[in-house]
């Protein structure tokens, strides 16, 4: 088949390309954002092929059924950037990969953690500058701290299974408990108790209506003082206002963020030599206790690899077959 590739980066051709020669499809690569405008630049192709940050609303699932297109194929789990409703009712179906590696994000949540925790990135800039000293980089131990994992799908387990590997005691929320999580000491709560008994919080679950700033100034209240708290999922499960003010106070102690509220603009590109335009980031920049990535934890080798080859296999199934392999539905 022939893919419109929207969004594409250098690593993108790199694992495609080599994945592709055992499929044979035809993939235009255009590093431009899906969007309502860059819809003109698809030609004859039947496929679009979008990432996370490529909108997908309904006034773009239009644009693409009116193109021709016969099929979404998203290089992502995540897929609260489509209207499901909108490309149902046009009969433009949707797959995505619906995983490809726990534990890249388990990891590098885990990463972020520490990194914060013993200053790894502040002594990192002194020693290059001559200064050996220890003044302010003096962190906690991992072990016996209560750490609350939000969400315990295939990720927070990963990321479970780490941290009791460093001794911590682990709560649990997730509307659906899991059998393995509890035999392995895992103790669910209520989301409030979570919030109250934790050291450590980390998120690992999907962005939905019910999740949306599920850290809000109300949770954040109901947190222990000088809290640590992770996000690897998605940035709006975070009020970026209340988390931004709770920095400011002292309740906050950690903040580790691979996504962020607002990153469609700004992650995954090289804005160096401009001005960030984003008040909000702008001013979690310039907190010592910050770190922010651009939205890397899923970017493994194995983590690439895996999506390139359920992405073009999804693509192939439905040319070969008919088959709506992982299929998204409203």
């Amino acid at each position: 088949m022939k893919i419109a590739f929207f969004n594409s980066k250098p690593y993108d051709l790199e694992f495609f390309n080599s994945v592709n020669s055992k499929h044979g499809h035809i993939i235009n690569y255009y590093p431009t954002h899906l969007a309502l405008e860059s819809v003109a630049l698809i030609k004859d192709e039947t496929v679009v092929c979008a990432f996370i940050n490529d909108c997908l609303d309904a006034d773009v699932l239009h644009a693409l059924k009116k193109k021709g297109i016969e099929l979404i194929a998203l290089r992502s789990a995540g897929f609260n950037h489509v209207d499901l409703v909108c490309a149902k009712q046009l009969s433009l179906p949707v797959v995505r990969v619906s995983s490809y590696s726990p534990y890249a994000i388990a990891e590098h949540a885990v990463g972020l953690l520490q990194c914060l925790n013993r200053r790894i990135h502040r002594a990192y800039n002194r020693v290059r500058e001559g200064d050996f000293s220890l003044h302010n980089l003096i962190g906690f131990d991992l072990h016996g701290k209560t750490v609350g994992v939000v969400g315990t799908g295939n990720i927070g387990q990963a990321f479970i299974r780490i941290m009791q590997g460093f001794g911590c005691r682990v709560l649990a929320f997730d509307p659906v408990e899991n059998d393995e999580c509890i035999k392995s000491g895992v103790q669910y709560v209520p989301l409030e108790r979570l919030f109250e008994q934790s050291d450590i919080i980390s998120l690992h679950c999907p962005l939905t209506p019910q999740t949306h700033h599920l850290i809000d100034n109300e949770a954040i209240e109901l947190m222990k003082d000088d809290v640590t708290i992770i996000n690897t999922s998605r940035g709006k499960l975070i009020d970026t206002k209340a988390i931004i003010q709770a920095l400011k106070l002292g309740k906050i102690g950690l903040l580790g963020l691979d996504v962020y509220e607002e990153e469609e603009d700004v992650f995954f590109e090289d804005l160096s030599s401009t001005v960030l335009q984003d008040d909000q980031l702008s001013r979690l920049l310039t907190f010592p206790n910050v770190i922010i990535t651009s939205h890397q934890a899923f970017f493994t080798k194995e983590a690439m690899l895996k999506i390139a080859q359920v992405t073009l296999t999804n693509i192939s199934r439905f040319e070969h077959d008919g088959i709506l392999e992982n299929e998204v539905v409203a």
